[in-house]
């Protein structure tokens, strides 16, 4: 009888094992926009891959404890870098509740255990010398 039970917990065990993984996955998706909302080539890059999206877009990333680094680029503009944070998903410690701490492993090597702001804005500036379509350049009066 007590191996029927302990074979059931240690199968249920297994079967709840990395609940994050099983309710959230290890990827989400991330809008990234420019601001002003000119077009760019943007690179979002963590310690699980590197994705590659057009403003405004959204792209499919794997989730990770490392933070997202974010790289647009644009003619005319200046490079623009930024950082989405990876957050801790405190609500992933109910594995160990029901998981254990084989669940708790699963949901952090998978990355199910972090999460990402699902919206990043990013702001972009003109280079030095060019203007933006419809910006209007002042032009001095002449002189006498």
């Amino acid at each position: 009888m007590k191996i029927g039970i302990m074979a059931v917990t240690a199968a249920l065990a297994v079967a709840l094992s990395g609940c994050a993984s099983i309710v959230k996955g290890s990827s989400e998706t991330i809008a990234i926009n420019t601001i002003p909302g000119v077009r760019a080539a943007c690179t979002l890059s963590n310690g699980r891959g590197t994705w590659r999206v057009a403003t405004p877009g959204r792209v499919r990333v794997k989730r990770s404890m490392d933070d997202m680094d974010v790289t647009c680029s644009s003619p005319g503009y200046t490079d623009a870098e930024g950082t989405i944070p990876s957050d801790f998903q405190t609500w992933t410690l109910g594995n160990l509740l029901i998981g254990g701490l084989v669940g708790l492993i699963v949901d952090w090597s998978t990355g199910a255990i972090n999460d990402y702001d699902n919206r990043f804005e990013i702001p972009i500036y003109p280079s030095q010398g060019y203007t933006t379509p419809g910006m209007r350049i002042p032009v001095r009066p002449p002189t006498s």
